[in-house]
């Protein structure tokens, strides 16, 4: 599981992701899927850059922030320590790993989610924490989406 966060034109916006992966060694690529009854598609579709973070298992509690509200009604950064990246995307400050990328083109999937291909610009140093429990789908399925279906 993993949560993105983007911004543009003055507005954040960071959802908790299930459907992500690398997809190109050279060079290096990675695609992740946002629903598009997001609030964070939205923005992210007008960011220049996206940011990625991979979360610890006792991060349930970002992972029930960022899912299960809607930026539509909340501010999800106003509980969280975040720094804006490159693009401005934000960064969060305490998860397990992280990476900004470029936004390089959109896949429209023969469904509700829509794919963010992404060139890895910026990253978390190496090390910043030693093998954590990483946060599971089987960890947050029962985490109801913060946004209409």
């Amino acid at each position: 599981m993993y949560v993105v966060t983007a911004a543009a034109d003055g507005e954040r916006a960071g959802c908790l992701v299930g459907f992500a992966s690398q997809c190109s060694i050279d060079p290096p690529r990675f695609m992740v899927w946002i629903s598009t009854s997001n609030r964070t598609y939205r923005v992210a579709r007008r960011a220049s850059h996206v940011a990625v973070h991979v979360l610890r298992r006792e991060q349930r509690p970002t992972a029930d922030w960022f899912g299960g509200r809607t930026g539509d009604d909340v501010d999800k950064f106003e509980r969280a320590a975040w720094r804006p990246g490159e693009g401005a995307a934000p960064v969060l400050a305490d998860c397990a790993a992280w990476f900004v990328g470029r936004v390089r083109g959109h896949v429209e999937g023969d469904g509700d989610h829509v794919g963010f291909l992404l060139e890895p610009v910026d990253q978390s140093p190496p090390g910043q924490h030693d093998e954590p429990l990483l946060l599971r789908f089987s960890d947050v399925s029962d985490i109801s989406p913060g946004h209409p279906a």
